[in-house]
């Protein structure tokens, strides 16, 4: 009974959290949520707890699948490029963990989306103002 209460707890500080957020900042949440993921996966592994495994990866893939959806080709280019093929290749890893339970393709995937979140979360607050005014404004426009 306690922990059903803590997890609605939690769940609705989620969702208050992500209302109040700009795109930068549900991104980063993702992320923060994947790597939470494969953190929770690589020690279910080492448990030799598969079921809570499956779970594990099964959700940090979806939260990766989502942020490899959300790119946009059209501003993004070569780097959108690349984040789409290095996402691509995060999903693959996870299997692979998840059909050979090894934890090291968990913890290369971390490591990557670590990365790739620090480059995120380096993005200066005016840089990401400017941003989300231009493309409210473009939307506006259309």
């Amino acid at each position: 009974m306690y922990n059903a209460r803590v997890k609605n707890y939690q769940r609705e500080a989620l969702k208050t959290q992500i209302a109040g957020a700009d795109r930068y900042e549900v991104i980063q949440m993702l992320m923060a949520g994947a790597i939470e993921k494969m953190v929770l996966a690589k020690v279910a592994i080492e448990k030799r707890n598969f079921e809570a495994k499956a779970e594990h990866i099964s959700k940090a893939s979806a939260i990766i699948e989502a942020l490899r959806g959300c790119l946009d080709f059209d501003v993004g280019g070569e780097v959108t490029e690349n984040l789409y093929a290095l996402y691509s290749y995060m999903l693959d890893r996870l299997l692979d963990a998840s059909i050979q339970n090894e934890a090291k393709f968990v913890e290369e995937t971390s490591t990557l989306l670590k990365e790739i979140k620090s480059a995120w979360d380096a993005i200066p607050h005016d840089v990401r103002e400017q941003t989300l005014s231009q493309n409210g404004a473009d939307a506006h426009a259309g």
